[in-house]
């Protein structure tokens, strides 16, 4: 390794890796993100190395990041044909290695099977989770390994950072970021462009850049993914961000609970140091960048940026009122520029292909793609990469797959815990920024969880205000008492103790805690409050009214109750009941008592399908059944 001292030292270390490269036909990539590292990928990675040395084959053995498709993990991609296996085990390597790499044959146990079609799917590219994906920032994590910055920079990495510090001005930098309309992609989606310009403009110096991977959402990890995966995109877009702004110094702020990206960003730091790539008089030319890595501790909180700058510089990591605007008084109280893992990530490819043509995919207010966590009651969960505008019918049904066990589709939550739950009348709805918050939901960070007919609304919305209020920093009064208050009415709604005012409370509430909180955390924590009751308010009615859950998930508002006529005596649910409630004898009826009952579910679920003696019904439902059709004992 020798220093990159201008571009021409760059050009010529990529041609020199592709002419290395060229003599390996055949590349075997085996994800090594966290996803498939809970299944055992490097077990997998060890065995491809083992069984290449032992049948003395010239291929590379690849482990990269994330591909997106977490749930069939571990995945491997033979390139350049794309051969799509998954779910591999260390036991599998030999037959791939024997029958796919010398001798050209499709082994169809290890191919992806569409649920839908039962068809057996050969290429990645051809798998319905990627076909209509347009993954222009994501993609490039399943060719390059993450821990070397060669696989980066053969794939044209650093060419961007190159070009600007050659051919532009910071000030044309900043005007072909406007021209694309990247907007942030980590919550509110302010244009990047105009949020640099006045950062650019601000008095004061030093400057300095920050990184926002304090990613808390739950069910989304887009940024650890892109962060432990392609790492260098990520630093060169800061590259390019500091130049821009005219900063000389910034910080990659990671959650402690991500252990490889951090790995991963720690290592190409150093790399890109050892390469010039980082540090004084970069390619050559005045300017001067480095980075460092800083750990948040985990709260939740700490994701708003002011939150964030203040656990940076050591303090707890609370909001402050604005304004003054971090990009005028930030960090240390000089002018900082904050933006999330994907927006830095997106930079790169701006300038290499051009504002005109990132800004003529989506729609005309959100540019570009976005990556999504798509998780929940869904065949198809993991990362998609996809064009603003994409409706969520798209998503869910030919990305995601539809929903399990032929159930019906009741909502999608999207923008995490802050965002709003969007009903199956709005399928059609185009997934952009606009769109979203007049649906009364948000882009967010881009978490999407799906939720299927057993799913109860009142529980959900609780279920997120408990991890909102639980993360409050306590800091705003509106926001450390008012979901506390939200809360216990919810709380009250699920056990059946709602009142008739309860509804109007709780809207009142929600609104007070929305205008009158301190950050983006309670400003938008009654979100899922707000939208359940828009789009399912006779949940909360059946709840209070009736005392009744529809969707049957509220422990205290349902039963399990043994269909006397259907009950053949087999005692799995006897035998199974961890609280003894049930009682009878082999091969005669069984009773539930309602009394002993804990509410977990096992009797339904080991009750044979062929039999379905045991239900799940309201106490009230189950009073009438009882009344009219269960024999006298």
């Amino acid at each position: 390794m020798k220093r990159i001292n201008n571009e021409q030292d760059l050009n010529n270390l990529r041609e020199e890796i592709k002419k290395r490269l060229q003599g390996k036909a055949i590349t075997i990539a085996v994800c090594n993100g966290t996803g498939c590292q809970a299944y055992g990928c490097d077990k997998v990675t060890r065995a491809f190395i083992d069984e290449i040395t032992k049948q003395e084959l010239d291929l590379e053995i690849k482990p990269t990041g994330c591909h997106g498709f977490c749930q069939s993990g571990p995945i491997t991609v033979i390139q350049p044909e794309g051969i799509f296996y998954q779910r591999i085990k260390p036991e599998d390597v030999g037959e791939i290695v024997s029958e796919t790499i010398v001798k050209n044959r499709i082994i169809e146990r290890l191919l992806y099977e569409d649920p839908m079609t039962h068809e057996k799917i050969i290429h990645e590219k051809e798998v319905p989770f990627y076909r209509k994906q347009m993954r222009l920032i994501f993609g490039n994590n399943g060719f390059i390994n993450p821990r070397s910055i060669e696989d980066y920079i053969a794939i044209g990495g650093y060419s961007g950072v190159s070009k600007v510090l050659k051919e532009m001005e910071p000030e044309e930098v900043i005007e072909e970021i406007k021209d694309s309309g990247l907007r942030g992609r980590g919550g509110a989606g302010f244009l990047t462009g105009v949020k640099w310009e006045i950062c650019h403009k601000a008095e004061g110096t030093p400057k300095y850049l920050i990184c926002n991977c304090d990613e808390g959402d739950p069910g989304a990890y887009m940024d650890r993914s892109l962060l432990e995966g392609n790492p260098h995109s990520v630093i060169e877009g800061m590259l390019i961000g500091a130049y821009a702004i005219g900063a000389q110094k910034g910080f990659i702020y990671v959650r402690h609970e991500y252990p490889l990206a951090v790995k991963n960003a720690s290592y190409a730091i150093s790399q890109a140091r050892e390469y010039g790539l980082l540090g004084e008089n970069i390619l050559g030319s005045s300017f001067s960048f480095d980075l460092e890595i800083t750990r948040g501790a985990g709260a939740f909180v700490s994701g708003e940026e002011t939150a964030l700058m203040a656990s940076i510089e050591g303090r707890k990591g609370e909001p402050w009122p604005r304004p003054p605007y971090p990009a005028q008084k930030g960090l240390w109280g000089r002018p900082t520029n904050i933006n999330n893992v994907e927006t830095w990530a997106n930079v790169p490819f701006i300038i290499n292909r051009g504002a005109k043509y990132y800004s003529a995919i989506g729609t005309d207010g959100s540019k570009g793609t976005k990556i999504f966590s798509l998780v929940g009651k869904i065949n198809n969960t993991g990362l998609v990469e996809v064009p603003m505008g994409i409706t969520l019918r798209e998503l869910v049904y030919e990305i995601g797959g539809g929903i399990p066990k032929g159930k019906a589709f009741k909502a999608i939550q999207t923008g995490g815990p802050s965002g709003g739950c969007i009903p199956k009348e709005l399928l059609d709805l185009p997934v952009d920024y606009e769109s979203l918050t007049k649906a009364g939901s948000m882009m967010g960070s881009g978490g999407m969880i799906v939720m299927d007919e057993d799913t109860c609304m009142v529980d959900l919305a609780h279920y997120f205000l408990n991890f909102t209020q639980g993360e409050s920093c306590g800091k705003c009064v509106p926001c450390r008492i008012g979901t506390r208050h939200i809360l216990a009415i919810l709380e009250k709604i699920k056990r059946g103790g709602g009142e008739s005012g309860d509804i109007p409370k709780l809207e009142r509430l929600s609104e007070t805690v929305k205008k009158a909180s301190l950050c983006g955390l309670g400003q938008t924590a009654p979100n899922p409050v707000l939208t359940t009751l828009r789009y399912f308010r006779h949940e909360y009615e059946a709840h209070i009214k009736e005392k009744k859950c529809p969707a049957l998930a509220c422990k205290d508002l349902i039963s399990y109750f043994i269909i006397p006529e259907k009950c053949v005596g087999c005692m799995l649910c006897l035998k199974n009941c961890p609280a003894g409630a049930v009682s009878g004898e082999l091969k005669k009826l069984h009773i539930i008592d309602d009394h002993i009952c804990i509410r977990c579910g096992v009797c339904l679920e080991v009750c044979p399908d062929k039999v379905n003696a045991v239900v799940k019904v309201s106490p009230k439902k189950q009073a009438t059944y009882q009344a009219t059709k269960a024999p006298s004992h």
